[in-house]
């Protein structure tokens, strides 16, 4: 007796191989956001004033969120396909040593991208206008 085994959407199928051609570029975008961070930190120990900071910052943030992306990729990737369809795959597959580790990078980087949120940008004050 033959069981019907169901295959993984096309669409999974091609979410998968975007994942895996995205993730291939996260060793150097996490690179570049190791060089945003040290000019950040180069900046503050110079004592900058705040429009460099604040520049130097947003760079840091988009770097962060570019290398996050690649990474979230990666997790999905390694995954493996059944898991865009299945959340029980997807849990199971969270629970092995390449998915553990991928997760754990991917909060890494979402924990150190909120806190260069909350922290790392300096608000710049804006003139308040005069009322008349």
């Amino acid at each position: 007796m033959a069981f019907f085994r169901p295959r993984v959407s096309r669409e999974a199928e091609v979410r998968y191989h975007a994942d895996v051609e995205i993730s291939k570029s996260y060793p150097e975008l996490l690179d570049r956001a190791r060089q945003a961070e040290g000019t950040l930190r180069d900046l503050r120990a110079a004592a900058a004033d705040e429009l460099e900071l604040l520049a130097a910052g947003v760079a840091f943030d988009k770097a962060l969120t570019e290398a996050l992306r690649a990474a979230e990729s990666g997790q999905r990737a390694t995954f493996g396909v059944k898991a865009y369809d299945d959340r029980i795959a997807r849990r199971k597959a969270k629970a092995t040593p390449a998915g553990a580790t991928w997760t754990a990078e991917v909060d890494r980087l979402r924990t150190l991208r909120e806190d260069n949120r909350l922290w790392g940008i300096p608000r710049v004050p804006r003139p308040v206008p005069a009322v008349r």
